[in-house]
Parts: C-alpha cells; structure tokens; sequence
C-alpha cells in the first residue's frame, strides 16, 4: 500500500503519521509538505519524519501527476490552517485550501487512487443558535479559511465514484500535544497561559460554543478515511468527524483548565465584542459510520498531555502570543526575511 500525507509537516501531522505507521506498518508513506513550519519543532527528540518512507518538499500548488504514480490512498491536510492566517492571505488561501487541494484530487483519481480524504472543518457552520448542527444543517461560513472548506467540498463531491472514493472529515477545533505544537488554538493557548503565567486569559466573554478534538482522535478518523469502503457511506461522504457531548463554552474549557491546575486565575473580558463564532455539533453520524474509529481522548487527558508536554521542555514564555508557536508570526517572520514572497512561495 502506497499512501501520500499532503501537510504532513505541520500540527496535526506528525500524529496521522504515526497512526497510520501502526496502522499499516508495511506501508509505503510519503509526506509533501511546503516546509513553512518544519523548522518548528516543540517535543521531538527525533524528527517525527522518520516515520516515513519519504518527505517531499513541495508546494501543493505545483504538484505534478508522476508524485501521484501508484498510490492507493491520499491524506489532504495541507492548508492555510486557521482563520487569522486566512484573513492575512485570502487568496492564497482559496489557491492552496481550496483550489490546489481540488486539482489534487482530480490528478489523484487520474491516477488510480481508491481513497481520498480531505481534512474539511466544522467553521462551515460559523454562527449556530439552537440546536446542534448535523450534516444536513445551513451552512454560515465566517471566514475565507470556512469558505475554503465547503468550496473544496462542494467540488470534491462531483468526482467520486466507486472507485475514487472522496471522505471529507469536517473537524472540530483540534487541540493536544503534538511534536509541531501550535499554541493558536483555544485549549493550546489556555494551557500555555497557564503553565507560562499562572493565569488563563479568555479573549472574549467566554460564551461562545466550540466542539474540540484531540490530534490523537483526528488521526483516528483519517486513519477510516483511508480505508473506507462505499459500504460505509458511499462514495462521497462529508461528516462531522468528532464526539457527542464535546461541545464546550470558551468559558468551561478556561475552568476545566483551572480543575486541573487549581492555582490558576482566570480572567475572562466581560466587555469584548461578541464572538460570532460559535456553534454545537452533533457527531452521530460518524458514530454510526465509523464506530471502531471514535475519539478516545477526553478533554482532561487532553489539558493533561499538554501541561506534561509544556513543562517537559521548559515552557515558560509569557508572550508566546508573540513567538514561532503562532502559525501567523512563523509567516510573517519569513516574509521579513526575504524567505516568503506575497503568495507564500520560497523565494
């Protein structure tokens, strides 16, 4: 078995890495990655890409048809990955999210690959008062990177067939331990606040609803995607890939922290402008389509990894918001350095 990993190089990769090695420990595993942030390492005591078979450096944009010669499976997770970047870099953001990552699939079913899984988000459903949002729910976008997503799943849909089968898994807002650690995420960064100052400061006012995975869960779930068969959903599935009840207010996951750590202040901004981000959803269907393949890390095993793994290695930096631990700051570093031009390609 022949499987490539786009995006391998970033957060969440390096888990779906190991997953699938354990999962199909004969396999042959290619990452293709740009290398924006390869340099940031957090945790590793070796380079998580060992792991595989072979690292390609490339950007998704210019991926040609021979890299995708024999392979069997496709893990899409390259992308723009988060609302502040996709603000800063609209276009490239629809050119690499969305575009790109829908021109791979067509080389990829040129090609021969039976299965291709596209790492979507649950963003699509931006503002959701009421009840928990299912597959079949109003979509309401907020952002170029939501956008993105349901743009490349709405073009990702017409290609399946029996035999290029298409699983666009929507994520929640991912969280945890990672080799690439990422502190631009809301449980990351509550944690990092913690350990580094002794105080978890809430941005907004606390009440907006997220649902969270773990990294470990999300590879999981890619891990299905690679073997699904239409038996399981079809030959196009889109489904909200996390757990029922794991849906939290900004507010409980800042308290959670706190049980956990319990001489931690929490300080929450009364005032702030209303976050329109903020809605439920509901995972029943991936828990009826993939039930060996459910989320197991609960969100205190999360809090905990990431307090282990922060202290580990020392962190004590109170203005991370400021550091390479912030995706947008490792960007804009490069750019400043004549690394990067306007479009994010390697000068």
């Amino acid at each position: 078995m022949r499987i490539l990993v786009t995006g391998n190089m970033g957060y969440v990769g390096p888990g779906v890495v190991a997953q699938l090695r354990i999962a199909y420990p004969q396999a042959e595993i290619i990452g293709l990655d740009s290398g924006y942030f390869g340099h940031c390492l957090t945790t590793a005591e070796m380079f998580p890409e060992r792991k595989l078979s072979a690292q390609w450096y490339c950007d998704l944009r210019d991926l040609v048809s021979s890299q995708l010669e024999g392979v069997d499976a496709v893990v899409n997770l390259a992308a723009i990955s988060n609302d502040p970047m996709g603000k800063a870099y609209e276009q490239v953001t629809d050119e690499v999210n969305h575009l790109a990552g829908v021109r791979l699939a067509h080389i990829a079913r040129d090609a021969g690959v039976n299965n291709f899984v596209f790492a979507s988000s649950c963003s699509v459903y931006g503002f959701a008062e009421g009840d928990a949002r299912d597959e079949t729910s109003e979509l309401n976008p907020l952002t170029a990177y939501a956008h993105s997503k349901i743009d490349t799943e709405n073009d990702l849909e017409p290609l399946a067939t029996d035999d290029f089968r298409v699983t666009c898994l929507r994520f929640p807002t991912a969280c945890g331990m990672s080799d690439r650690l990422r502190l631009d995420l809301v449980l990351n960064d509550f944690v990092a606040s913690a350990v580094a100052t002794g105080t978890i400061t809430v941005l907004s006012d606390g009440s907006p609803w997220r649902p969270l995975i773990d990294t470990k869960d999300m590879a999981r779930a890619i891990e299905w995607g690679v073997s699904r068969s239409t038996d399981a959903g079809g030959a196009f599935v889109s489904v909200n890939a996390g757990r029922s009840g794991w849906n939290y207010r900004v507010r409980d996951l800042a308290e959670a922290v706190q049980d956990q750590m319990p001489h931690v202040d929490i300080n929450i901004n009364t005032n702030a402008a209303p976050d329109n981000r903020s809605y439920r959803v509901d995972f029943s269907r991936y828990e009826a389509l993939a039930p060996d393949h459910q989320p197991q890390v609960a969100l205190d095993q999360s809090i905990a990894e990431l307090r282990e793994g922060l202290e580990a290695i020392g962190f004590a930096d109170a203005n991370f918001r400021d550091s390479n631990l912030i995706r947008l700051n490792v960007l804009a570093g490069l750019r400043s350095k004549g690394s990067l031009n306007d479009q994010l390609r390697w000068i």
